[in-house]
């Protein structure tokens, strides 16, 4: 049974809560009850340390625990750095070192709405009539968690933000089927220096009928992340990404949980490509507006029909490649040895189910699993 965890929002108000009690009361705490709100329910959060900084000021320490889920914040300590103040607004919240800024909006810190509700109303009622304090949140190691996020695609720099609207971290897209998944990846590695990824049973049926030994085939639905850093960690050698095109060229945009509520920057991926490639403006705009990445397929391939160009294969050709390169540069972000071994290829398909892309890689891996 999987575990859920709580969001970072919840750690870091109850670092506050926790640095706020001290001030009161002189006592560190080690559980601090956070109201989460959104449910609504209490949670009891440990705190690992507590400071007087001054007769003013104060800091608490809490710890990620986002439950099963696989997500770089895990084990995050979180600060949070309370003083009095004597004017101005109840709660005035702050972020510090690690928290990201938006680049959109004046370099705001990337504390959202349910965080600051959180730590607004969770705070305010520990405060007597007049009493004010300043919240500065503080992730130590935000700034260097950061970079191996997609965070500034979305205009946040110099660190991760305090993002959600529960305080429930559920485990996403089913993590217990991705225990299966590992398992089944556990055994073909121990057989296998070569895997074929196929998100869906699209994937799986037409690499059946190329002729792929059924073997060295595995499913990974939407954890295409999780699971190329795990083959890397077993030692697989080579690993062809075969997959439905709306759904691997998320990758090209670094985007490795390819279910569409986590993130859908297809239109964007595509339209950039296209853009590379020396498509005019106009056919760029109608790319970038098609209702799917199908639908924008079918116009390029209808301006290669009316035209003789060769727009199809030019942009899809670019996207291959770059679904390689950051498939790389993904495993190796979140290697520890920081030097990846695995050798990604990717081919992509139409919903026809007629391959559209083979990059290099993708080339010479078909030729060994064939």
């Amino acid at each position: 049974m999987s575990r859920s965890g709580y969001t970072l929002p919840v750690f870091a108000c109850a670092a506050a809560v926790a640095a706020l009690h001290w001030l009161h009361d002189r006592q560190p705490l080690t559980l601090a009850s956070v109201d989460l709100i959104e449910p609504s329910q209490i949670a009891e959060i440990p705190i690992e340390q507590v400071a007087g900084l001054s007769e003013n000021m104060a800091l608490a320490i809490a710890r990620s625990d986002p439950g099963d889920n696989l997500d770089l914040t895990k084990n995050t300590p979180i600060w949070a750095m309370v003083e009095w103040r004597e004017a101005g607004e109840a709660v005035i919240i702050k972020g510090g070192e690690g928290i990201g800024k938006q680049m959109n909006a004046g370099d705001k810190p990337a504390i959202y709405a349910y965080a600051q509700r959180l730590l607004q109303e969770n705070l305010q009622g520990m405060l007597a009539p007049g009493e004010k304090i300043t919240v500065t949140i503080i992730l130590p190691e935000g700034r260097s968690l950061a970079v191996r996020t997609s965070n500034s695609a979305f205009g946040v720099v110099e660190g991760l933000s305090l993002l959600g609207t529960t305080g429930i971290s559920q485990p996403l897209s089913t993590p217990d089927q991705l225990a299966v998944f590992r398992a089944e990846l556990q055994n073909k590695a121990s057989r296998f220096e070569s895997l074929v990824f196929c998100i869906g049973e699209n994937g799986l049926d037409l690499a059946r009928k190329l002729g792929i030994n059924p073997e060295q085939l595995l499913k990974t639905a939407n954890w295409l992340g999780p699971m190329l850093v795990e083959a890397d960690v077993l030692g697989v050698k080579e690993i062809l990404l075969f997959g439905y095109h709306g759904k691997l060229i998320k990758l090209a945009g670094g985007i490795f949980h390819t279910h569409h509520y986590l993130a859908d920057g297809r239109r964007e991926i595509l339209a950039a490509h296209c853009a590379i490639a020396g498509l005019k403006s106009p056919d760029i705009q109608v790319v970038f507006n098609s209702a799917t990445a199908e639908a924008a397929l079918t116009y390029l391939k209808s301006l290669d029909a009316s035209t003789g160009s060769d727009w199809v294969n030019q942009v899809y050709s670019a996207i291959a490649e770059t679904i390689d390169i950051r498939s790389q540069e993904y495993i190796q972000s979140h290697s520890e040895s920081r030097t990846a071994v695995t050798v990604c290829g990717s081919i992509l398909f139409d919903r026809d189910r007629k391959i559209i892309m083979k990059s290099k890689t993708a080339g010479l891996l078909m030729g060994k699993l064939c």
